[in-house]
């Protein structure tokens, strides 16, 4: 099984202070796997804005070795999810609502030919996600907050999983963390979460049944939705 395919399965934001067992038997690697887990911990602000990451307190959390640890940081930190300072340490990046603009403009661009690429090029395995993650969307009409942005995040990443474009689905899925960070500093005072999430669901019946325009369409929708969203806050 590809990386790819592993991360669509990998679960996303343990609860805080939950044991976290790594195998070495894993076809992940541990550095991979130490990556994983800190990077959706970050996305969904289970570390806060600024927090320090102590890499020999992280290993000991996740019983491995400092050295994956410092592997995943630094490449959490081209990502711009954390930030080093010689001899003061680590730290998860502060959360700017000045990139909101930013992230917007390239998103208009690319989530939507993620869109059409995924309409035109999704193979079996990936409709089989797509539609189990559909199934579990129509489900979630009950499900808390937590809940429902780690649906988002598997929703999208599952789409960009679907454009077979690893280069196109890198990007997105950088761009769609820090954009995720953004919401997650303003879901106290963000009204309709389902139902935004649930804009997911026509988008993915789009993909499934291989309707490029209107995937792209509900795409760029679904962008301009969540930064319209954003700004009604501010």
């Amino acid at each position: 099984m590809s990386v790819v395919a592993l991360e669509c399965e990998v679960r996303i934001g343990v609860e805080e202070g939950a044991r976290v067992s790594v195998t070495v038997d894993s076809p992940m690697s541990l550095a991979e796997q130490a990556y994983l887990e800190l990077r959706d911990r970050l996305v969904m602000l289970r570390i806060p804005p600024g927090s320090p990451i102590n890499d020999e307190h992280v290993a000991a959390e996740l019983r491995i070795g400092r050295t994956p640890v410092r592997e995943a940081l630094k490449r959490l930190e081209t990502e711009r999810l954390v930030v080093s300072y010689p001899r003061r340490g680590t730290f998860a990046t502060e959360v700017q609502i000045t990139d909101l603009g930013h992230l917007t403009e390239v998103r208009q661009r690319l989530e939507p030919l993620a869109a059409a690429c995924a309409a035109r090029r999704a193979g079996t395995q990936h409709k089989l996600v797509l539609t189990g993650l559909l199934d579990e969307l129509d489900a979630a009409t009950d499900a808390d907050v937590g809940e429902l942005i780690r649906l988002d995040l598997r929703l999208h990443r599952a789409l960009y999983a679907a454009t077979s474009n690893p280069y196109l689905q890198d990007t997105l899925v950088r761009y769609d963390n820090l954009a995720t960070r953004i919401w997650c500093l303003f879901l106290d005072r963000l009204p309709g979460l389902a139902g935004h999430i649930g804009e997911h669901g026509p988008l993915v019946r789009a993909v499934l049944a291989g309707d490029e325009d209107q995937a792209a369409l509900l795409a760029t929708e679904h962008v301009t939705g969540f930064e319209a969203a954003i700004r009604a806050l501010l």
